[in-house]
C-alpha cells in the first residue's frame, strides 16, 4: 500500500512508497534528499562539481558551496477511499479468521495497514469497527451452544472448543491490530485492549445465554463430584473451562459460590455416613486423605483463590461438626492402645479447626479417670506405684510423639497427675516410699546401677506431685532406718544419690534428718573399732560372742516404742561393758537400748548338721531358752523372756509355724494360743548353711503404719501452730479470713479450714492469741 509523497518543482520528479520514509514534524513521511528531486540553485552541472569538490578535498581544503533545501508547502492528502479500502481488506481477514477460512492477504501487509490508519488518526473508528465485527461473530458462536441436547461431558467439550477458538481468533486479531493496543489504547485509559474487549463481548453474550452458563457450571460440578467418588474424569477439560471462568471474571460469582455449596453438601453427607460406618482411626485417615485430594485439586484445575474457603468447608463438615463425637467414640481406645500415629493425626487435624482445647480437656479427663482406677483400687496397692510409673511414661511418649511437646498439653498432664495421685490422702506417698524401699533394698538381682538410677528419677517425678511430702518423709525415713541398721541397703551410693535428689527438690531442711542417719552409721563404725581396741573390751568381754552396736541420735531416727526383754547373761554383760566405755568417752549422754531393732546370728547343732540361724533379737532370746530345757509352755517362755504378749506370739509363730520351723508347736496350728507347748526341732534340715528366719510382719506393719501416720499428723499440728504464731507475730492484728489465706500459702501439706480453726482455738486457750473485743473475727497477738 503506497502513500503520496512530497513532490519537487521539477516536472520529471515522481512519487515514492512509504516504508523508507522518516517521520517529519507534521506527522507525514518526507523522502530523503538523495532520492527525491528538489529545486537547487547551481551554476554548473552537479556531477562535475562533485568531482571537482572531491579533487579539492584531496589537495587543499576549499570552502564548500551552500545547499538550500526548499520544502513543498502543499499538504499531502489521502486517497478518497483509503480508509474504506483498508477496512474492507481488514474486515475480510477478520471474518476469515472467525470462520476459520484461509485469506489471501499477507499478515505483514495487514499489520502495516493498521499502522497506517493509526498514523493518520483513524484508529478510533477502526477500533469500533473491529469491536462490532468481533461481537457479531462471538454472539453467533455462543448462540450455537444454546439448545444443545447432548451429554454434559460432550457439552463441556463444545464449550471448551468455543472458548479455545475464541482465544486463538482474538490472539490472531490482536497480532494484526497490535498498533491499536500500543498507541490508541495506551493513550486512552478508558479504552480496553483488544483482548479485554473480546473478553467483555464473550462475557456479555454468555450472560445473555444463561442456559449455556448454567449447564456449563452444572456439568463442571458433576464432573468434580464424579472424581470425588473415585471415577476418572478429564482434568484438562476442567482446567481449561475453569480458566475460562477466571479470564472472564465470573469465576467467583458463577462457579465458586455454587462449587462451595455443593462441596459443603457432599462432605456433610459423607461425614455423617462415615462417622457411623468407620472407627475413629479410619475416619481420621479418610479426612486426611480428602484434604490432600482437595489440595491437589486446587493445584491441578481449581483456581488457587478457592483453596482457603474450600479447605475451610471440608474441615467444617468433616471435623468441626464431629469433634465431640470423635473424642467420645475414639479418644480413649487410642490412648489405651498407645496409638501415637493416630493420636498425632488427630492432634494435627484438630489444630486446623481450633479444637485443641477440646482435645486437651479430653486428655485431662482420660488421665483422671484412668488414674483414679489405679489409685483407688486398694486391692492393687502393691502395684500402684509401678502402674503409675508406666502410665506416666506412656503419657510422656504420647506428649512427645503425638502432641508435638505442646506446652499446654504438658501442663495438663502434670495437673491431672497431681490431682489423681492425691485422691487418696497420704496413701500414695506411703506407697512411693515403700516402692523406693524395695528398689534400694539388697536382693534386687538383675538391676544395674544405671537402671536403678533411672528408676529413682522416674519415682522422683511422682514425688513432685505429692502434696503430703511429710508423709513420704516419715515412711521413707522408717524404711531407710531398717535398711541401714540391718545392712540391707543395695548400694550406699544409690542411697546418697536419692538423698541428694530429695535435697534438690525440697531443700536441706527436708533431708537434714536423713543425712544425719548416714552420719550416725559412719560414726558407729568408728566407735565399734575404738571399743574393740579399748582395755574394757580386751579384759572384760565374755568369749565366744561378737557384738556390733549402732549408736543413734534420737532426733534423726524414727521414734521406736521401748520393748523390754530379759537378755541372756552374756548379752547383758556385753551391754554393760559397752555402756561403760561409751559414757567414759562421751560424758553427759544417755543410752537407751532399742531391743526391737537388734538381730543376731546363732550357731545351732542339729542332729544331721550344724547351721547358722539369722534371727531377730527376740527370736534369739526364745531359742536360747532351749539350751537348758527340752520343752517349754507359752507361759514359761513369756515369764523367762519378759517379751510383750503380742510380740511373743508373733515371735513363736515365726519359729514354729513359718517356712523355717526351728521349734515344734503342740497342738499344731497357725496361731499361738495360751496353752501351747514348744520343743526344739533337732531333726531340722535345710540345704543352706545360713538360714534366714523371717519374722511375722503383717500385723506389725499395720501398727507401724498407723503409728507413723499419727506422728505425721502430730508434727503437722506443731507446724500449723508455728505458722500461726509466726504470722501473728509479724502482723500483730489480723482478720480470720486473711490468717487462713496466709496459712494456706505457707503450709505445704493439704489441710482443711476446720483443722486450722481448731489450732487457732488451741492457741487462744494457751494465750498466744486473743479475739478482738469489738470484732470476734479479728485476732490480736499476745506478746
Amino acid at each position: 500500500m503506497s502513500l503520496p509523497t512530497k513532490r519537487s518543482t521539477r516536472p520529471s520528479s515522481s512519487s515514492y512508497s512509504s516504508p523508507p520514509m522518516k517521520k517529519s514534524k507534521n506527522g507525514l513521511h518526507a523522502p530523503s534528499a538523495d532520492k527525491v528531486g528538489f529545486p537547487m540553485e547551481e551554476e554548473e552541472d552537479p556531477t562535475p562539481s562533485a568531482a571537482n569538490l572531491s579533487r579539492k578535498k584531496a589537495t587543499l581544503p576549499q570552502p564548500s558551496k551552500k545547499l538550500v533545501i526548499k520544502l513543498n508547502k502543499a499538504k499531502p492528502s489521502l486517497p478518497t477511499n483509503f480508509e474504506d479500502t483498508t477496512w474492507d481488506n481488514l474486515q475480510s481477514a477478520i471474518r476469515a479468521i472467525f470462520l476459520k477460512q484461509p485469506f489471501s492477504f499477507d499478515l505483514e501487509r495487514l499489520y502495516q495497514a493498521v499502522e497506517n490508519l493509526c498514523l493518520h488518526k483513524l484508529e478510533g473508528k477502526l477500533y469500533q469497527r473491529i469491536e462490532k465485527e468481533c461481537e457479531q461473530h462471538i454472539s453467533v458462536a455462543l448462540h450455537s451452544l444454546v439448545g444443545q441436547d447432548t451429554d454434559l461431558s460432550v457439552f463441556l467439550s463444545l464449550v471448551e472448543r468455543c472458548w479455545q477458538d475464541f482465544c486463538d481468533q482474538m490472539l490472531m486479531i490482536r497480532s494484526i491490530a497490535l498498533s491499536l493496543d500500543r498507541k490508541y489504547v495506551i493513550q486512552n485509559p478508558n479504552i480496553r485492549s483488544l483482548w479485554e474487549m473480546g473478553l467483555q463481548i464473550f462475557r456479555k453474550h454468555l450472560s445473555l445465554s444463561p442456559d449455556v452458563e448454567q449447564r456449563t457450571v452444572t456439568a463442571l460440578l458433576r464432573m468434580i463430584e464424579k472424581e470425588r467418588l473415585a471415577e476418572a474424569v478429564n482434568r484438562t477439560l476442567l482446567s481449561h473451562l475453569l480458566k475460562m471462568f477466571t479470564a472472564l471474571g465470573i469465576y467467583t460469582e458463577s462457579f465458586e459460590k455454587h462449587f462451595l455449596e455443593c462441596t459443603s453438601e457432599f462432605y456433610a453427607a459423607e461425614g455423617m455416613k462415615y462417622m457411623q460406618q468407620y472407627d475413629v482411626p479410619e475416619y481420621l485417615n479418610h479426612v486426611e486423605g480428602r484434604l490432600h485430594e482437595e489440595n491437589e485439586r486446587c493445584i491441578l484445575y481449581i483456581d488457587p483463590s478457592t483453596r482457603k474457603p474450600l479447605i475451610s468447608t471440608i474441615e467444617k463438615q468433616l471435623l468441626e461438626r464431629h469433634t465431640i463425637a470423635i473424642l467420645d467414640k475414639g479418644f480413649t481406645p487410642l490412648m489405651d492402645g498407645r496409638r501415637t500415629e493416630d493420636l498425632q493425626r488427630m492432634y494435627s487435624l484438630f489444630s486446623r479447626v481450633n479444637a485443641l482445647e477440646s482435645l486437651r480437656q479430653a486428655l485431662s479427663s482420660y488421665i483422671r479417670k484412668t488414674g483414679q482406677k489405679i489409685v483407688m483400687d486398694e486391692e492393687k496397692d502393691k502395684d500402684m506405684v509401678q502402674a503409675l510409673l508406666d502410665f506416666k511414661a506412656s503419657l510422656d511418649i504420647v506428649w512427645e510423639e503425638s502432641y508435638c511437646k505442646n506446652e499446654s498439653f504438658g501442663n495438663t498432664i502434670k495437673d491431672s497427675f497431681e490431682h489423681l495421685i492425691n485422691l487418696r490422702q497420704n496413701r500414695p506417698a506411703e506407697l512411693i516410699a515403700k516402692f523406693l524401699d524395695e528398689k534400694l533394698r539388697a536382693g534386687n538381682k538383675g538391676t544395674s546401677e544405671e537402671e536403678l538410677e533411672s528408676t529413682l528419677e522416674k519415682v522422683l517425678v511422682l514425688f513432685r506431685f505429692i502434696q503430703g511430702k511429710d508423709v513420704f518423709e516419715a515412711f521413707y525415713k522408717k524404711d531407710l532406718a531398717k535398711r541401714l541398721l540391718l545392712g540391707k541397703s543395695a548400694s550406699i551410693d544409690a542411697e546418697k544419690s536419692m538423698i541428694s535428689k530429695l535435697k534438690t527438690e525440697c531443700g536441706s531442711q527436708f533431708t537434714n534428718k536423713l543425712e544425719g542417719m548416714f552420719k550416725d552409721i559412719e560414726l558407729s563404725k568408728e566407735i565399734n573399732e575404738s571399743f574393740k581396741q579399748s582395755s574394757q573390751a580386751r579384759t572384760k568381754l565374755p568369749s565366744g560372742i561378737e557384738m556390733s552396736v549402732h549408736v543413734l541420735t534420737t532426733g534423726y531416727w524414727p521414734t521406736y516404742p521401748p520393748m523390754d526383754v530379759k537378755l541372756p547373761h552374756e548379752l547383758n554383760v556385753y551391754q554393760d561393758i559397752f555402756k561403760e566405755f561409751y559414757l567414759s568417752k562421751y560424758s553427759g549422754r544417755r543410752l537407751m537400748w532399742q531391743n526391737s531393732l537388734g538381730h543376731c546370728v546363732l550357731k545351732a547343732d542339729f542332729t544331721k548338721a550344724k547351721k547358722e540361724l539369722a534371727v531377730s533379737l527376740f527370736q534369739a532370746v526364745v531359742l536360747m531358752l532351749f539350751n537348758d530345757a527340752m520343752k517349754l509352755s507359752f507361759e514359761d517362755i513369756k515369764d523367762s523372756t519378759g517379751i510383750e504378749d503380742k510380740e511373743l506370739r508373733r515371735t513363736l509363730q515365726s519359729l514354729a509355724c513359718g517356712k523355717v520351723r526351728i521349734l515344734h508347736k503342740y497342738p499344731k496350728g497357725r496361731d499361738v494360743q495360751d496353752g501351747d507347748e514348744f520343743d526344739f526341732n533337732d531333726t531340722f534340715t535345710a540345704p543352706l548353711y545360713r538360714i534366714k528366719v523371717n519374722a511375722i510382719q503383717m500385723k506389725e506393719t499395720v501398727e507401724e503404719n498407723t503409728s507413723t501416720t499419727e506422728r505425721v499428723f502430730q508434727d503437722r499440728q506443731y507446724q500449723i501452730d508455728a505458722a500461726i504464731v509466726r504470722i501473728m507475730k509479724t502482723r500483730k492484728v489480723l482478720s480470720h479470713t486473711l490468717l487462713i489465706t496466709e496459712l494456706f500459702q505457707q503450709l505445704k501439706f493439704p489441710i482443711k479450714p476446720a483443722d486450722l480453726k481448731k489450732r487457732i482455738e488451741s492457741l487462744i486457750d494457751r494465750e498466744y492469741l486473743e479475739r478482738d473485743k469489738s470484732n470476734p473475727q479479728i485476732y490480736n497477738y499476745l506478746a
